[in-house]
């Protein structure tokens, strides 16, 4: 059995190194495993011939299958490439076409049913603005560089602290006293030198939120105050955007989708007022379990992929809420509310 197989080996190998067709050398390959076959099924047990190459004609077959279903999956991750690389645009067009690096390197993405081809190239013409890039931007904005976002817009406008490096994983120790947003630039592209990433080293304000916010087609809000949580669901709500809000404090985060142009309520219907001082104390203050924020971020990141692609159901008029200190996780349900005075108009 060595023999033959050293044989098909010989065929394969020799035949691509005298640069012979593949498809000659699969046919080959073909006609040498049905002659196998063949002296497997007509040659008496024990003859010299079948005892030769094998003695059995199942563990051929066996091998035959496997060679079947391992074509079988080049084919298909081969077809799912091709979707992915559009063929009808002009070679003026780069920014609509995948290289073979990115191919390879969305390849995970290309093989799932909910996303192929088609879902990755709705990441890569997609752009995304995170506010915030601290404990819950840090995750988000390293993931959705990763996953291949196209382009990526980070505000803050804060520096990074040694404090933060306990949870916000973006930064390193070298990038003390450096604004945050280029410091996450330079690790975003770093990690993916194909996404555009934009910094505004600056606060969430209302004379620039609606000017900003047009250009992107999905906000992210990582922000752990209330002033600019409501500012940035005005906008979103105004622009008939989609707002991911996330939250944290001590072991428990929650994460929601707020989009009331698609029937959903907006965040100020689930927290009409912001929270008498001292009841929803910082990070800071009340202190958070390091990885929390890069379990609640990395929900945050796979929500926007899935509102992006159209992939699953996004946690539009959903709330879920972690608790890492007993592992659990539970959803409740959320209702706009007619008076709401941001979104009950509409």
């Amino acid at each position: 059995m060595l023999r033959i197989l050293f044989l098909a080996a010989l065929v394969w190998w020799g035949g691509r190194y005298l640069r012979l067709p593949r498809n000659l050398r699969i046919a080959v390959l073909a006609v040498l495993f049905a002659a196998v076959i063949a002296i497997q099924l007509t040659l008496p047990a024990g003859h010299p011939l079948r005892e030769g190459t094998g003695g059995s004609v199942s563990s051929w077959l066996l091998l035959g299958g496997l060679a079947l279903a391992a074509g079988s999956y080049a084919r298909i991750v081969a077809a799912l490439k091709s979707r992915a690389q559009p063929q009808d645009r002009p070679m003026s067009q780069p920014a609509s076409t995948f290289s073979e690096t990115e191919l390879d390197r969305y390849a995970r993405h290309i093989v799932l049913r909910e996303l192929g081809g088609p879902g990755q190239k709705k990441l890569k013409h997609a752009k995304v603005l995170v506010i915030g890039a601290g404990g819950l931007g840090a995750p988000v904005l390293q993931y959705l560089a990763a996953a291949g976002v196209g382009t990526i817009g980070v505000i803050d406008d804060d520096t990074v602290d040694n404090a933060n490096l306990q949870r916000q994983v973006i930064h390193r120790d070298e990038d003390i006293g450096k604004p945050k947003v280029f410091s996450a630039k330079t690790a975003m592209e770093a990690q993916n030198p194909h996404a555009e990433v934009r910094p505004y080293n600056r606060r969430l304000s209302e004379d620039m939120a609606a000017e900003l916010f047009a250009d992107y087609d999905l906000i992210l809000d990582g922000t752990d105050n209330f002033e600019t949580r409501y500012l940035a669901n005005r906008t979103a709500v105004a622009l008939g955007k989609p707002l991911i809000s996330g939250a944290l404090s001590q072991w428990e985060g929650q994460l929601s989708v707020f989009d009331p142009a698609q029937g959903g309520p907006c965040y100020q219907c689930i927290f009409p007022e912001a929270p008498a001082p001292g009841l929803a104390p910082s990070c800071s203050e009340a202190g958070v379990i390091g990885p929390l924020p890069g379990v609640v971020g990395a929900m945050m990141a796979v929500e926007a992929v899935k509102q992006i692609t159209g992939a699953g159901a996004v946690l539009r008029g959903e709330m879920l809420i972690y608790d890492g200190l007993y592992g659990e996780t539970r959803k409740i349900r959320l209702s706009p509310r007619a008076d709401c005075p941001v979104c009950g108009a509409a």
